[in-house]
């Protein structure tokens, strides 16, 4: 018995260790109503009036926005637009 609970400690450990390093969603939402700025984010709220809101990790600012697009990007892609403006302030 004491077998088995160990290999399911270890099954839930490595499993529990998967899902933390999958986590995380990256986002570039475009605003075609301010020429087509793009912004990058991981996290982005509905308000109840159907506009979007969400922290800018470009500029660090919050933006909400009545009208945009949002596609999900790849983790590479976030880290790649967003790095300049990171590399600049230091």
């Amino acid at each position: 018995q004491m077998k088995t609970t160990t290999i399911a400690l270890w099954t839930i450990s490595v499993m529990a260790g998967l899902l933390a390093g999958c986590g995380g969603n990256y986002y570039r939402v475009n605003d075609p109503a301010g020429g087509d700025r793009q912004y990058y984010t991981s996290d982005i709220k509905e308000t109840r009036t159907g506009a979007i809101t969400f922290k800018d990790e470009k500029s660090g600012s919050v933006v909400t926005l009545q009208s945009s697009e949002v596609k999900e990007i790849s983790k590479d892609e976030f880290k790649a637009a967003v790095k300049p403006e990171e590399q600049k302030s230091k």
